[in-house]
């Protein structure tokens, strides 16, 4: 399949991605969900780091305290927690949703609880790594954001994957990255053609909603303008990660030969021929 058709294939599946999150509104519960956590998560560290200062904004400044350390680890663990028990509950709806049932938010997050041992296992894996670029990037200067910066591309790209991995199958995260990194060589154009969709997408939602909500706001307050401004990044950005979540989960399940004939009944089998 040439590099072209790839490309257009991963544009009609990221389409195809938002119809089934529109036909099932409710799986947009579940990016909410992380995202008002880690808005949480975040207030509650800003306030933990202010109060191991005393409350001291120029003491927190001070690089390489030990509790600056933990609480940036503790920080990463439970980001990457929150965001992979979400996403693995929406990963399961989208089964559902395939295999030609209605998708349950509370089925979605049980079959999440049934696998937190293997949720945590691997954000604790992430954390480490993400923790060990932090200090890279902290203590080796401008070396250490290139290198941090090339890694962090390496690593987008190795655990695409990784999600419906860890939920269906039961590998260690040394084995779910090489799993991921094969299912990426298989559909890798499709996956790059998808990412350029989502992000043509997103920028053209937050031209016609945030600006237009900002400048709506401006005749009660600026104020009220950011708020919605905000408020309509915060909707466009969980629309984004649940359609693009989707689109994760229908490709997985075509290369392990799950049925996904619901994600697009008239082009499924041209969209997902097999690498050859």
């Amino acid at each position: 399949m040439s590099l072209f058709n790839r490309l257009s294939n991963g544009w009609t599946l990221s389409i195809n991605s938002l119809k089934v999150l529109s036909e099932n509104k409710q799986l947009i519960i579940f990016p909410i969900l992380s995202g008002l956590s880690m808005i949480l998560i975040i207030g509650s560290f800003i306030i933990a780091m202010l109060a191991s200062a005393g409350w001291d904004v120029d003491y927190l400044r001070t690089e390489g305290r030990t509790e600056n350390y933990l609480l940036a680890f503790a920080f990463y663990l439970i980001n990457y927690f929150v965001v992979v028990f979400f996403n693995t509950a929406l990963i399961q709806c989208t089964r559902d949703y395939f295999n030609g049932e209605i998708p349950s938010v509370k089925k979605g997050l049980q079959f999440s609880l049934k696998r937190i041992g293997a949720i945590f296992t691997w954000s604790l894996f992430a954390a480490t790594v993400g923790f060990i670029l932090k200090v890279i990037q902290e203590n080796v200067g401008t070396l250490g954001k290139i290198i941090t910066g090339f890694f962090g591309i390496v690593w987008s790209i190795a655990t695409f994957f990784v999600v419906p991995i860890i939920a269906y199958e039961n590998l260690n995260p040394i084995q779910a990255i090489k799993r991921s990194t094969q299912m990426m060589k298989d559909k890798w154009g499709e996956s790059l053609g998808a990412g350029f969709s989502f992000g043509l997408l997103r920028l053209l939602a937050l031209l016609v909603v945030c600006f237009p909500l900002f400048f709506l706001g401006l005749i009660v307050s600026p104020i009220v303008g950011i708020i919605l401004a905000f408020l309509g990044l915060f909707l466009v950005m969980a629309v984004s990660s649940a359609a693009n979540t989707i689109f994760i989960s229908a490709v997985y399940h075509n290369i392990n030969g799950d049925p996904v004939s619901q994600f697009n009944e008239n082009f499924a089998d041209n969209l997902f021929q097999a690498k050859k």
